[in-house]
């Protein structure tokens, strides 16, 4: 029985992905906004730390928004009004894309600490989110692009954006190397995305968009080390392997359960 809730959360979703896109286009410069890149002195650019992804790798954020907004017009169908699983995850979705754009405020303010948190905050509802989506499957193939796929490319982005914000955090503290300078720090953080895919492969049973993700931002982290202002020979092999490890991880993990 659809409810004023189903309504209200339809909505809300609609208009937060609507915010998500206009937060995306000032984070990009549009309407008086400071590039991401060079918002907070650039501690967040491609070369502000060893495990920052290079600047190309920002362009599956097109793809992300794309499957938003189509996900958000989507569900707000009326067939979808009392969809059990819209009902778990719609709010979720809608939270996430207001802490999204939310991010992008903080960033805009300077405050590199604080988009860690907010951060922090859209990592936690993304893994949320992959919850109610496992809890409740998929009943058809336009569902399971729209919603799976783009929230599970959202979940695996976020995830190395993350580990990449925190590390810009630190930097911006200028804690010294901290016993293992900027590259030993760097191998261990790509070594531990590498090791979230292997997570999220085995815990997911597959899901190829995470996995994918992840393996598109440490392949360009690769990139970056090897074409980029700051290279590091040591990081970029070591982003490559985890890229792979990342990708096939999945890849493999599918493969099994089909056998």
């Amino acid at each position: 029985m659809t409810t004023n809730r189903d309504l209200t959360r339809q909505i809300s979703v609609l208009v937060l992905a609507v915010v998500a896109i206009f937060g995306a286009a000032w984070g990009a410069g549009a309407f008086g906004g400071t590039p991401t890149s060079e918002a907070a002195d650039g501690a967040l650019s491609a070369s502000a730390t060893p495990v920052a992804p290079g600047t190309t790798a920002f362009s599956i954020w097109s793809v992300i928004y794309v499957g938003l907004i189509a996900y958000a017009v989507w569900q707000a169908l009326p067939s979808q009004r009392e969809s059990a699983r819209q009902r778990s995850m719609g709010w979720l979705a809608a939270l996430s894309m207001l802490l999204n754009a939310g991010w992008l405020l903080v960033v805009q303010a300077g405050s590199v600490w604080a988009s860690v948190v907010v951060m922090a905050a859209l990592l936690t509802t993304l893994v949320m989110i992959l919850e109610r989506m496992r809890a409740t499957p998929s009943s058809s193939l336009v569902e399971t692009v729209l919603v799976d796929g783009t929230f599970g490319l959202y979940l695996g982005w976020v995830t190395v954006a993350a580990i990449a914000n925190v590390a810009a955090a630190i930097t911006t503290a200028e804690p010294g190397d901290l016993g293992l300078g900027s590259t030993g720090w760097g191998v261990v953080l790509v070594v531990v995305a590498a090791l979230v895919a292997v997570a999220y492969a085995v815990h997911t049973r597959g899901r190829i968009a995470i996995n994918l993700a992840m393996a598109w931002g440490l392949a360009w982290i690769a990139v970056a080390r090897w074409e980029g202002p700051l290279e590091d020979s040591t990081v970029a092999p070591v982003a490559a392997g985890a890229a792979a490890v990342a990708l096939l991880s999945a890849v493999v993990v599918r493969l099994r359960r089909r056998a």
